[in-house]
């Protein structure tokens, strides 16, 4: 029996080491949404246990909820140490007094002392008094040093670029606030895009936005971690940013006439927004709520309808208001405009719901 564990607890610390790797390998280095199942599956249990713990602390719940990205950050970072530790202390632990030896001359021979020469062998301290007394012992010394060096520098690295896409996410949702004067309205958006109908000179602001929600949806598909920067201020919600930028399009598609202004609806940046937005929601629901599939959208009610045909009417009128042309028709502009609509509406609702958002609060332009 004894001879059995000295290959079984081993060869199980081992796998468990290679897990711990990969699972690093492909969050980190490989970098694609959904791609680390360990990471993956911390960040939404946590996600969900913050989400559930934040219910108890009333109107203070948005402070809790913005808490939740940082410490989904650190509890992955403490797993990966974790599993690693623990690995390490299967492979040492049948060895210890005999192949692993103390220097100061107490060789315990319990898992918790294994863990602390194993975790101390991973350490780029290097304060344990524990050491491998074979050269194969020495070679599993050297290699766990050597996978602890390279683990903490890949762990910085990711915490340091997680922080600067969080900081280009907020500054691209806080742009479109201010683009939009403070109301979260695409309609004022457009406003400014082409104030009596000259949008050649606001052109370039869209395209500037259209690049920008390329880079937000590149850098959720690179650090999943980043759907969980929960901030208080719904300006900085992925769904916010996804609406307003998805809403911009949707009505300068219905509302533009067919005129001299027509060329806006066919360029390359709004076609760019269009489905850089839609890609980014899709990547969304994928990561946070894996087997859902973007197939069930769920059906479209008559209230919602006719609350985004009223949406529409508001907009027409504030695009007239500011001198912009728009479709005659307002019965087959408000169609099309709902048709649009009811391909990504259900997206903002599904993501704003797992976030824990109000839909006055993502929605600004219809709950005023």
């Amino acid at each position: 029996m004894v001879g059995l564990l000295r290959w079984v607890e081993p060869t199980a610390g081992g796998l468990l080491m290679f897990v711990a790797l990969l699972d690093l390998f492909l969050t980190v280095l490989y970098a694609r949404a959904g791609a680390g199942f360990i990471s993956d599956r911390v960040a939404r249990s946590t996600w969900a246990f913050l989400r559930w713990v934040s219910k108890a602390f009333g109107r203070h719940r948005p402070i809790v909820l913005s808490l939740s990205g940082s410490f989904i950050v650190v509890s992955l970072v403490a797993v990966w140490a974790l599993v690693l530790t623990v690995g390490a202390a299967l492979i040492i632990h049948p060895y210890l007094g005999t192949a692993v030896r103390s220097s100061g001359g107490s060789n315990s021979t319990d898992f918790l002392t294994a863990l602390y020469a194993g975790g101390s062998s991973m350490s780029l301290v290097g304060s344990s008094n524990y050491s491998g007394e074979t050269p194969a012992f020495r070679i599993v010394y050297l290699f766990n040093s050597l996978i602890g060096m390279s683990v903490m520098s890949l762990a910085l690295t990711y915490v340091m670029q997680i922080y600067n896409a969080v900081q280009k996410r907020n500054a691209f949702g806080l742009s479109l606030q201010l683009m939009t004067r403070g109301t979260g309205d695409a309609a004022v958006l457009i406003q400014g895009l082409g104030r009596d109908g000259q949008f050649s000179a606001g052109y370039t602001n869209l395209a500037s936005v259209a690049d920008l929600m390329v880079s937000i949806r590149e850098a959720h598909e690179f650090y999943p971690v980043l759907f969980y920067f929960r901030f208080p201020e719904p300006r900085y919600a992925p769904s916010r940013i996804a609406l307003i930028a998805l809403d911009t399009v949707s009505l300068i598609r219905a509302a533009i006439p067919d005129g001299k202004s027509r060329w806006i609806k066919d360029t390359v940046s709004a076609s760019q927004l269009w489905d850089a937005s839609i890609s980014l929601l899709e990547t969304l629901e994928h990561t946070l709520t894996p087997g859902k599939g973007s197939r069930d959208r769920g059906e479209v009610s008559d209230a919602e309808r006719e609350l985004w045909r009223r949406r529409y009417c508001k907009a027409i009128a504030a695009l007239r208001e500011a001198g912009i042309e728009t479709v005659s028709s307002e019965q087959h502009g408000a169609d099309a405009y709902v048709a649009m609509r009811t391909c990504w509406n259900r997206y903002i609702v599904d993501l704003a719901s797992y976030m824990a958002w109000r839909m006055d609060e993502i929605d600004a332009a219809i709950s005023r």
